[in-house]
């Protein structure tokens, strides 16, 4: 169906675009196949101004002309519709095929394939490697969860979806009803922020914990979308990235290199376990129980009780 409707509306637009008068509603549906298909005059109607608006929705320039005979005619005038030539010096072009050059993903890369070709038109010489300046190292953004593309499709159409997710400290996945606001990559991990509307307020969820298929509802968002989704910072602070005070934990040797990165202080115990100092701030203990048993919590005593919580409710399922 949206396949269909994509091509009524490119069909509709090429009308109006190419011609030089003013096109009745008669004339405009024996002109569009999918007009001629219509059951009645009003549903050719109906149909007709959904259209309409949906491409003046899109950004294209449709005038309402009425003739001396009381007729009302449209078109979109070429002039009206053109964008103004786009410039670009060497370093906007370079930057740009370099964005368009991060995704790799299969839906993905006709867009960003065919975006690359009109900034080769708009002055990237042929002969510029976007990718010179940084040698060896491509830069990428990997996604490898299911979640994503229904997610970035949803978000891209405001359409509420539907998902099962595991929590860390749950054992069994639960339903989850969200508008989604926005997607974003934090330290090769992909977070979806939104509003759940069964808690009724804004949530982050990390799309590696989305089980099963995501499906999208047909209604519209209850909640305002906010001007800035601050997905990055969230997640950050779970991490304890905002953190002030510091907690002590055992982590057993060869594992564990997220949190070797992030201690302030190492020290080797032999027998196969190291002692790290790491800053501690709200969620670190969701994120020590992801490493299971090779991590032991030394101090502060709550955070140890924390994690011990929340092992407790994983094993009972």
């Amino acid at each position: 169906m949206a396949i269909a409707k994509a091509e009524r509306l490119m069909n509709l637009a090429l009308c109006l675009l190419g011609t030089r008068r003013p096109l009745s509603k008669r004339e405009l549906r024996e002109s569009v196949e999918a007009y001629l298909e219509a059951g009645s005059d009003d549903s050719f109607n109906r149909m007709f101004e959904r259209d309409k608006d949906d491409l003046r929705e899109l950004g294209l320039v449709i005038e309402t002309v009425e003739s001396l005979d009381g007729e009302i005619g449209y078109l979109a005038r070429r002039d009206s519709n053109r964008l103004p030539p786009i410039t670009l010096d060497a370093e906007e072009a370079a930057a740009l095929g370099l964005a368009a050059k991060v995704w790799q993903q299969v839906r993905l890369a006709g867009a960003a394939s065919g975006a690359l070709q009109k900034l080769r038109a708009a002055g990237l010489p042929e002969d510029v490697d976007p990718y010179e300046a940084h040698g060896a190292l491509e830069p990428r953004i990997p996604v490898h969860e299911a979640a994503f593309e229904p997610l970035m499709l949803a978000l891209r159409d405001r359409r509420p979806v539907v998902f099962d997710y595991r929590k860390a400290t749950a054992a069994r996945p639960e339903p989850r009803l969200v508008e989604p606001w926005a997607l974003e990559c934090w330290r090769g991990h992909w977070y979806l922020a939104g509003f759940d509307r069964d808690r009724g307020a804004e949530r982050v969820f990390r799309l590696s914990r989305i089980t099963g298929k995501v499906r999208s509802r047909g209604t519209s968002f209850t909640a305002p979308v906010p001007d800035v989704v601050t997905v990055r910072e969230t997640v950050a602070s779970w991490a304890g990235e905002s953190a002030d005070r510091s907690a002590l934990i055992r982590l057993r040797a060869g594992a564990g290199y997220p949190l070797r990165a992030k201690a302030s202080a190492l020290r080797e115990l032999g027998n196969g376990w190291d002692e790290l100092e790491i800053p501690y701030g709200h969620g670190l203990d969701a994120w020590l129980v992801e490493f299971g048993p090779d991590v032991v919590v030394l101090e502060p005593a709550e955070l140890r009780a924390d994690v011990v919580d929340r092992l407790r409710a994983v094993a009972k399922g």
